[in-house]
């Protein structure tokens, strides 16, 4: 599974208009805690890029960039959770879910044009 890193506030902007063309995972990942990276093993040993045409994963390490987890708050107006993900299309939050509710199958309809 290849990540895109989300680190930098703009980039919320460029992934409102990317989604228009495809949609776009966002994991909120925090690097302290044990679920999340017992979902992120999880989605990651699941992820088959054949599924996953579309869809464009971003990861937030939400420790490190703090700014950016507050931001994507007030741009998708989704209470911030962690580990979390949001599927974003059409630059609005089509899907959202946290902790152990994150699972893989539940992207895929997500996954394809």
């Amino acid at each position: 599974m290849n990540w895109n890193s989300l680190n930098q506030l703009a980039q919320l902007d460029r992934i409102k208009e990317e989604s228009k063309n495809h949609p776009v995972l966002i994991y909120k990942h925090s690097t302290q805690c044990s679920i999340s990276r017992s979902t992120l093993d999880r989605l990651e040993r699941n992820w088959k890029e054949s599924d996953m045409t579309a869809l464009k994963p971003y990861m937030l390490d939400l420790l490190s960039y703090r700014d950016v987890s507050n931001e994507i708050v007030n741009a998708f107006q989704v209470e911030h959770e962690s580990p979390q993900v949001l599927v974003i299309k059409n630059g609005e939050v089509v899907y959202h879910t946290s902790h152990f509710g994150i699972d893989y199958k539940s992207l895929l309809p997500f996954a394809k044009n």
